[in-house]
């Protein structure tokens, strides 16, 4: 059921992604499909009758009824610690959407892709891969992935996988780096970007999603690397 944009939904899954991070996949009635990238509001009801709304990305892209997101825990949050650590299958809540424009790929894009996450900010950016891959179009996108550690990479064993529909998968490990790891530790600089990214002369279609200080950070070395500050697309991440 819809009633004024919003639709009702029901948990189907879900499924530990790090500490304090979980994936959510969802049934929603009535759901007119989405664009890789795209986000939903979600609203919870107490039975008090007091709601709360925020707003979270979407994981999944397309067609169908079931919808994905993933949440990572905020401590003092009044939301997303009850969507980590209470929502169970079966329960119910509402979503509306799918919402935003501005920040999705879709098939036809033509100029190669790079992607930049920090931390949760992989989640709409996932999107954009599983879109690519199903599309045969791995090869013309790179994902460059920052986490304080290997532990607290959201969809970890998909991204691993994703090497094999073509997507380039680089990694940047801000404190804890795996052990036999090779590359340097620390957060994301100007010499990460030339190597593990498209460079400015390709003119790649860029998405930077994660922390406000973090997509701040990485766009404006884009654009001292280069980079058309119009191709740089962001979204910043918050709310509780």
């Amino acid at each position: 059921m819809t009633v004024g944009g919003w639709h009702a939904a029901r948990v189907s899954d879900v499924r530990i992604q790090t500490a304090k991070a979980r994936s959510i996949r969802l049934e929603v009635s009535a759901w007119p499909g989405s664009i890789a990238g795209q986000h939903v509001d979600l609203r919870l009801t107490a039975e008090d009758g007091y709601q709360a709304v925020r707003s979270y990305s979407l994981a999944s892209y397309g067609p169908g009824e079931t919808i994905e997101l993933a949440v990572d825990e905020v401590a003092d949050g009044e939301v997303s610690p009850y969507l980590v650590r209470e929502l169970r299958v079966g329960d119910e809540l509402e979503v509306k959407g799918p919402l935003g424009q501005y920040f999705v790929w879709e098939p036809r894009a033509a100029a190669p892709t790079q992607l930049i996450a920090g931390g949760s900010g992989i989640v709409p950016l996932h999107a954009m891969v599983r879109a690519a891959t199903d599309a045969g179009l791995g090869a013309s996108m790179r994902l460059l992935y920052s986490v304080r550690g290997l532990e607290d990479a959201i969809f970890r064993d998909e991204l691993d996988g994703a090497h094999a529909g073509g997507v380039d998968v680089s990694w940047v490990f801000t404190r804890r780096a795996p052990a036999g790891w090779g590359g340097r530790t620390g957060r994301v600089d100007a010499d990460v970007l030339r190597e593990a990214t498209w460079s400015a002369d390709r003119q790649p279609a860029v998405f930077v999603c994660g922390p406000t200080g973090f997509v701040e950070h990485v766009s404006r070395l884009l654009v001292e690397l280069g980079h058309d500050p119009a191709r740089v697309r962001t979204e910043r991440f918050g709310g509780k």
